[in-house]
């Protein structure tokens, strides 16, 4: 829902969008990728790119990536880092993006990471994007200037939902479960975190029966 929200803004602000997925060995890897072609379609975006870093699903560490590793119920008072945390994932996201952009000429890489109300995972910080923009300046071409933009950073679930719902947003073909990929678990983290979002909007979620 953030990355769908976000590529919204994105055309909002007058950019010429392509949809970049990435898939890293997740569980729901398959019903996300076709949350993206749908959502692609719906913005008659035609060109697109679909990266594989399953080396992510090899190094484990993560419920999401690692079979053995039990989804947990969600806790959305905890302030530890969760066990859904992909080490440095978002790292390895933007590292595929910069590149393309650098090819292709892109100004701007948009990016659905939400601080204030997400898990707690350190790489969905402005100060990691921050971080990683001077990384970019340091590492491609002198003329290549790309910036990282997160319109969600500093919002809470439910002003997301509201922003979607303002940019006409496609939220009924999103996904954000952990675990499955045909009903939503209504369990884990990021679906606990959508029903709130959605709840506290007074809005129903439209993928929800």
């Amino acid at each position: 829902m953030d990355s769908c929200v976000t590529a919204a803004a994105a055309i909002k602000d007058g950019y010429q969008p392509v949809f970049l997925h990435i898939n890293y060995g997740q569980r729901t890897e398959s019903r996300e990728l076709t949350a993206f072609n749908e959502i692609a379609d719906y913005y008659q975006v035609e060109r697109k790119l679909v990266v594989d870093i399953s080396h992510l699903a090899d190094i484990g560490a993560s419920c999401l990536t690692d079979e053995n590793i039990e989804v947990p119920a969600a806790d959305l008072e905890n302030e530890d880092i969760p066990i859904s945390y992909v080490p440095f994932r978002n790292a390895n996201i933007l590292s595929a993006a910069v590149s393309w952009a650098e090819v292709i000429g892109a100004e701007a890489i948009y990016f659905g990471a939400v601080e204030d109300d997400s898990s707690g995972y350190p790489d969905c910080r402005r100060s990691f994007f921050d971080a990683f923009e001077r990384a970019i300046d340091r590492g491609t071409k002198p003329r290549t200037k790309i910036k990282i933009i997160t319109p969600l950073i500093n919002l809470s679930k439910k002003e997301i939902v509201e922003k979607g719902i303002a940019l006409n947003a496609p939220l009924h073909f999103t996904w954000s479960c952990y675990k499955n990929e045909d009903v939503p678990c209504g369990e884990c983290d990021s679906c606990a975190l959508r029903a709130r979002g959605f709840d506290q909007a007074g809005v129903r979620d439209p993928i929800i029966n």
